[in-house]
Parts: structure tokens; C-alpha cells; sequence
């Protein structure tokens, strides 16, 4: 039965390819309506085999391309449904706090030494700082190279609003680190808040006495046990999120909104593809974690993270699977939170390649050395961003005010923004769910039999099956 329907998608998709083409470039007169026809015949097809298939990776595929499909036809129905990608995001947000409190204070207090939580701690602020300089330079490397703001000329009028911007001195990204009321770092999504108040209330917690600490550290591994489960629970609505966020981006831009700044958007894309080849794979190798495994592994949460521009609604399902590649909790609960703070590397990267496109489109000219000192303030000042779609510009308008550039190529940016996003954001979620690989292979604590095993687990129907 399967590969009948197989069969008759392919050959569904493979007309409405042909016919798309053929009308497209006038080689054979197709009216809209047929063709619309033909596409919506493909699409049914995908969606019946997502539902036979019952495989969440396979249904959030389709749904990408029922978006898609969805946000080009129908862009005012795209756009109208932002409301179900929010209902995803809240959803996946109610499951952050409660899980990162569980899993860090199970990791400190019921299965590692206080000494481990600080060899991790300086391991991990290592491993970030070194990962986000070497995308700082390749950012540096591709907009000069490039020079994708180059001849651009100020528009007479732009249309959009810029971001309100507040200044920050390094003291007060200190202090932000720090939660002032626990209920108010959970409602602002304040990962780096959370982390701190985990971190510190699990080290109290084994400085208990065995007697005290057991029954406490015993119900807060249910409470993680229970989050795992409701995130599976929320991933019976990802395809629909991400197939909503999809539309509304389509619908919103148009499918041809790549042709807006096109060398600006591929230099990224190809500056990130480099940082990948050049940097990930290597680590990687080094640290003997097999990189096709661990791309099958973690597809899933990149694919929401792509499709949402959200790293905070990867999370969860990252943090799951990282484990099931074997991963110890206690450092996938460590690694990746703190991680999402300070292991930017996808947006570290186009911070670096935005700041100089805006030097090169209002003609300020600046030395290497002034460069290097910009995109250094940059990635200080970017800690703690994860979570925020496009929070980035914010970070970006604080840097250019600082060496007093006009603001305008910022508005030309917002155009392309989200889907720079997209590329972005999808880096940092992968570089995360890498560097607690690595901190697990430094720590002697990765599991090599889990680990290879993977595979097949991730090759099993996971969060749809009934």
C-alpha cells in the first residue's frame, strides 16, 4: 500500500514539476486553474502519505511544503494563519522553564559532583568562545570578499520601523544574567535567568544531606520525566506550527522574495554552509561523533527551528533527542541552555557580515582593526538573544550607533530579514546540540554504543504514532 502511494506521488509531483515549468516559461499555454489543480493533487498526495507514514520528521517536511504551497496560492490565508505557528510557540514555551529547572537540578543534585558542574562550566565557555570567534572571522571574511553592500544607493523613502534600541554597558549584560524574580525570568523567556536560578538551587540542593536531598532530587526526575512527555504531546502539533510559519512567511514576502537582496542573502547562506564544512565537520571528527548520525539525529529540531526562527521552540525536542544520541543528561541540561547564551554561532556570524554591509552601503570606511573591534561588541552584546525572532537587528542597531553609520541599510535588511533568520537560527540550534556532544566526549562520558545506535532510532515512528 505504501509503495503504491509512493508511486502515485512521485508521479503527482512530478507533472505538477513539469507542468510549473512548462507554463513558466511559455513553452506550453497552461491556464492558473488547471495548474492549481495539479499542484493541490501533489499536495493531497504528500498529505496522505504523511499520515500513513506517521513519522514526525516526514510530516514536518510536508508541511513545509504544504506551507509553501499554501502561502503562494493563498497568500492572504497564509498570512491569516500566524495564529496557529503562535499557538506552537506558546505551547513549546511552557515546557522551557519547568524542563531546564528539572534536568539541571536532576543533573547537579541526583547524578554529578559539584566538581563536574564546574569542570563543565569552563570546558563548555571554552569550546563556545573559540567556536564563535572562528564564525566572527569567516563573517568578516565573506562580507569583505562579497562586499555585498557595495554600490547600493539610499532609497528615497523606506517604509518600516526600526527596533526601539537601549544601551548596554557590559556591567549591565552582567547583571541581566542574573534573575531578579524567578516568575519574571519564566515570563520573558529568560533562558540565561533560568539557568543561573537551576544552577545555583541544584548545587544548595547537594549540599543537603543524602536523607533530605533523595526525596526531593526523586520528585523532580518525575517533573522532567512528565516535561519529556509533553513535549511529545506539543510535537503532535509541529507539522501544522511549522507549516503556519511557512505560509505566513510566503504569504507575507511572496516566493519571490529571494530576488530582495539576493547577494546579501547568499552570502550568507554560503558564508554558513563554509562555517559548517570548515568548522562543525572538523570538530566533529576530532571528537569522533559520526556527522551523518548526528545530522539524522537532530533534524527534526533544526527543521523547527528553521521553519519558527526560534531556537527556544527547538529546545525541548533537541534536548531529547541529544540525549537519545547519547548524550548524559546532566550535560545536554548544562551544555545546551547555556549554550543558547553564549554559543550564537549561526547569528554571531551574520552579525559580523550585517555590521560590514551596512559600512559598505553608506560608504564608511573602516580598517580591519576597526572591523574586528565592531564585531567583537557584537558578539558581547548578543548574549541571551536565543529565542527572540529577529531580535538580532536590535543587537545589530546598538553596534552601528555605536561608530555612528546611518541606520537606513538596517531597513533594507528587515526585507530579507526572516529568512536570514531561518539559515541563523538553524545553525545555532545545530552548533548547540554539537557542543554537548563534545563536552560529553571531553568529560569521557559519551556514549559510543547509543551514540552509533542512533540511527535507528530515529529511523522509528517517534511522536505520531497512536
Amino acid at each position: 500500500m505504501k509503495s503504491k502511494i509512493t508511486i502515485i506521488n512521485i508521479a503527482l509531483i512530478s507533472i505538477a514539476a513539469i507542468a510549473t515549468v512548462l507554463s513558466a516559461y511559455d513553452i506550453v499555454p497552461i491556464s492558473h486553474d488547471v495548474l492549481l489543480v495539479i499542484r493541490w493533487l501533489a499536495v493531497a498526495g504528500l498529505i496522505t502519505f504523511a499520515i500513513i507514514k506517521k513519522n514526525l520528521t516526514t510530516s514536518i517536511l510536508i508541511a513545509m511544503l504544504v506551507g509553501t504551497e499554501i502561502g503562494h496560492d493563498f497568500p492572504d490565508m497564509g498570512i491569516n494563519l500566524h495564529f496557529l505557528r503562535q499557538i506552537f510557540l506558546q505551547m513549546i514555551k511552557t515546557v522551557i522553564a519547568p524542563l531546564l529547572f528539572a534536568t539541571l537540578v536532576t543533573g547537579i543534585a541526583g547524578h554529578s559532583d559539584l566538581k563536574q558542574v564546574g569542570r563543565m562550566g569552563w570546558k563548555s565557555l571554552l569550546y563556545f568562545e573559540v567556536v564563535t570567534t572562528f564564525a566572527l572571522v569567516i563573517g568578516l571574511v565573506f562580507a569583505n570578499w562579497f562586499k555585498p553592500g557595495v554600490g547600493i544607493v539610499a532609497p528615497a523613502s523606506l517604509n518600516a520601523t526600526l527596533p526601539e534600541i537601549k544601551h548596554q554597558t557590559w556591567q549591565d549584560i552582567i547583571v541581566h544574567s542574573f534573575p531578579e524574580n524567578m516568575a519574571k525570568s519564566i515570563y520573558h523567556g529568560e533562558v540565561l535567568q533560568i539557568v543561573v536560578f537551576s544552577v545555583l538551587f541544584g548545587i544548595s540542593l547537594a549540599l543537603l544531606p543524602a536523607v533530605k536531598k533523595e526525596k526531593f532530587v526523586s520528585g523532580v526526575e518525575l517533573l522532567a520525566e512528565v516535561m519529556f512527555k509533553f513535549t511529545k504531546i506539543i510535537m503532535y502539533f509541529a507539522p501544522i506550527g511549522v507549516g503556519a510559519a511557512i505560509a505566513e512567511t510566503v504569504g507575507h514576502m511572496g516566493i519571490d522574495v529571494l530576488k530582495n537582496l539576493a547577494l546579501l542573502l547568499a552570502t550568507l547562506y554560503c558564508a554558513l554552509i563554509v562555517f559548517i564544512l570548515i568548522v562543525f565537520v572538523p570538530i566533529a571528527l576530532i571528537a569522533r561523533i559520526p556527522v551523518l548520525k548526528l545530522a539524522k539525529n537532530i533534524f527534526e529540531p533544526l527543521s523547527i527551528a528553521f521553519a519558527t526562527t526560534s531556537s527556544e521552540a527547538a529546545l525541548p525536542k533537541a534536548m531529547e533527542k541529544m540525549e537519545k544520541f547519547g548524550v548524559p543528561r546532566q550535560i545536554v541540561a548544562f551544555v545546551m541552555p547555556t549554550g543558547y547564551s553564549f554559543n550564537l554561532d549561526g547569528s554571531t556570524l551574520y552579525l559580523a557580515l550585517a555590521a560590514v554591509f551596512v559600512a559598505q552601503a553608506t560608504g564608511t570606511d573602516m580598517s580591519v582593526g576597526e572591523q574586528v573591534t565592531m564585531v567583537f561588541l557584537l558578539m558581547l552584546t548578543s548574549k541571551g538573544v536565543a529565542g527572540i525572532p529577529r531580535a538580532t537587528l536590535v543587537i545589530l542597531l546598538g553596534a552601528i550607533a555605536s561608530f555612528n553609520m546611518p541606520e537606513w541599510p538596517v531597513l533594507l535588511i528587515m526585507g530579507i530579514d526572516e529568512l536570514m533568520d531561518m539559515a541563523r537560527t538553524t545553525v545555532n540550534v545545530a552548533g548547540n546540540c554539537l557542543a554537548t556532544a563534545v563536552v560529553a566526549r571531553w568529560e569521557g562520558e559519551l556514549d559510543d554504543e547509543k551514540m552509533h545506535n542512533s540511527d535507528k532510532l530515529v529511523a522509528e515512528p517517534v511522536a505520531l504514532e497512536v
